[in-house]
């Protein structure tokens, strides 16, 4: 039931303030799963291009339209995220070009249209805050608070009236308190004061930012960081954060491009897909890791009350030497796709696969732009499986608990595993209520 009513409020999309608010959880209940517009709003700097919404097709060559979106939502994707620069738009005022506002509004647009969920961020923007962290001074953390103010506000009144399916995102992966800092609690800190500016700003911004759910960065968007480090801020609305990170794990599986002196690429991942007396068997990293890293972050997150956007994961589809299994390859392609969407969302995390539109080898596309037909079947297939295979875990609705998961855990009807033997009452196990006399 909750699922239809939340599919019904989609169709009032634009311009509806006043809209009875959602709490976080209940809306990502509602978003896997989850594609970029990868390569495609971020492009730049532009300065060499006589107009700058050419940097639209600066890093791939497709323009984006209606048609696009279309097919994407055709193929059961529920969520756009939107990687975009503003920073390199914007005049030596801080004022960002109208043009390209006007732009970003138009592709925002094409997904609001078709009832699709939208993650708007400040994407990377030629560094200007994401790289700043190793040479900060209390200085730069000032400025760079009053410019990522001033960029928000004017996001903020822009979209302003537009309804719960649209998210903001304060940046992308915030370059702090990484395996080089010298200074790496200084870099979270100073990451912190970033996350609680971006808030503030569209909060006091009013209509419907008032409650509009917003995503902010762990260190990095790695996992560790996030579970090592809170870093979510306060906000006046209740219920109305989200978390992010990334995953591209294991690094020589999902994204080295070419043998090194220290080891070899991995064509094959997971339980079935290794090949006797091969170099190119991943030796780490396998489903057991994809499990770890996703129940860290429901530990410390989703389970209470913060979903968690993995807002970008992704590995590299290869063309591989004759002698090696090609077949093999795209069984592991598909399983891993497969294992990260199901443990994902089987641990209150909401799956965005990264996609830039390169249809070539090696690659992490899924979806052809320009032909509208998927370019990696395998990776699709594998993410659409592994999405249908789980049910959001959280649910307060005592008429349709989620689906949990496949294994014989027990969990109470806010989606809690039980740590002990259950008392006298109903709860939930492989999907079903169950009566404990």
């Amino acid at each position: 039931m909750k699922r239809k009513l939340l599919l019904i409020a989609s169709i009032m999309v634009m311009h509806s303030s006043g809209l009875k608010a959602q709490t976080a959880m209940e809306i990502a209940a509602d978003m896997y799963p989850g594609w970029n517009l990868g390569n495609t709003l971020e492009a730049g700097p532009c300065s060499w291009l006589q107009n700058e919404l050419d940097c639209e097709t600066a890093w791939q060559g497709t323009k984006t339209t209606q048609k696009i979106i279309d097919y994407v939502k055709s193929l059961g994707f529920r969520s756009v995220r939107i990687p975009c620069s503003w920073y390199i738009h914007m005049d030596n005022n801080y004022t960002i070009s109208s043009k390209w506002m006007d732009r970003v509004q138009e592709v925002v647009d094409y997904c609001i249209k078709d009832s699709l969920y939208v993650i708007l961020n400040d994407h990377y923007d030629n560094g200007w805050i994401e790289r700043s962290f190793s040479t900060q001074t209390a200085s730069s953390i000032n400025k760079n608070n009053t410019i990522l103010s001033m960029m928000w506000k004017q996001i903020a009144n822009r979209f302003r009236d537009y309804d719960h399916h649209l998210l903001f995102a304060g940046m992308n992966e915030p370059d702090a308190a990484g395996d080089n800092s010298q200074d790496k609690d200084g870099e979270a800190a100073a990451l912190a004061k970033y996350q609680q500016t971006f808030v503030n700003t569209v909060r006091q911004t009013g209509g419907n930012n008032n409650t509009r759910i917003l995503v902010v960065q762990a260190p990095l968007t790695n996992i560790g960081l996030a579970a090592k480090y809170n870093i979510i801020p306060t906000d006046i609305t209740p219920s109305a954060l989200m978390l992010e990170v990334h995953f591209y794990s294991p690094f020589n599986f999902c994204q080295m491009e070419k043998d090194e002196i220290w080891g070899y690429q991995a064509f094959y991942w997971g339980e079935g897909n290794y090949v006797n007396g091969s170099n190119y068997n991943s030796t780490w990293g396998d489903e057991s890791l994809v499990q770890s890293e996703m129940r860290q972050m429901k530990n410390k997150y989703s389970s209470k009350g913060y979903p968690v956007v993995l807002g970008e994961f992704g590995s590299l589809w290869r063309d591989i030497p004759q002698g090696e299994n090609q077949d093999v390859h795209n069984a592991s392609i598909r399983l891993w796709y497969k294992t990260v969407c199901k443990y994902a969302i089987r641990n209150g995390i909401i799956p965005f696969v990264w996609d830039t539109n390169f249809c070539g080898h090696p690659s992490g596309t899924i979806v052809d732009r320009k032909n509208l037909s998927i370019f990696n079947q395998f990776a699709y297939d594998g993410m659409m499986e592994g999405c249908q295979s789980e049910r959001w875990p959280f649910t307060t609705d005592i008429t349709a608990p989620a689906i949990l998961s496949t294994d014989d855990m027990m969990y109470d009807l806010n989606g809690r595993q039980l740590k002990s033997e259950p008392t006298k009452g109903l709860y939930i196990r492989n999907g079903k209520k169950v009566w404990v006399k």
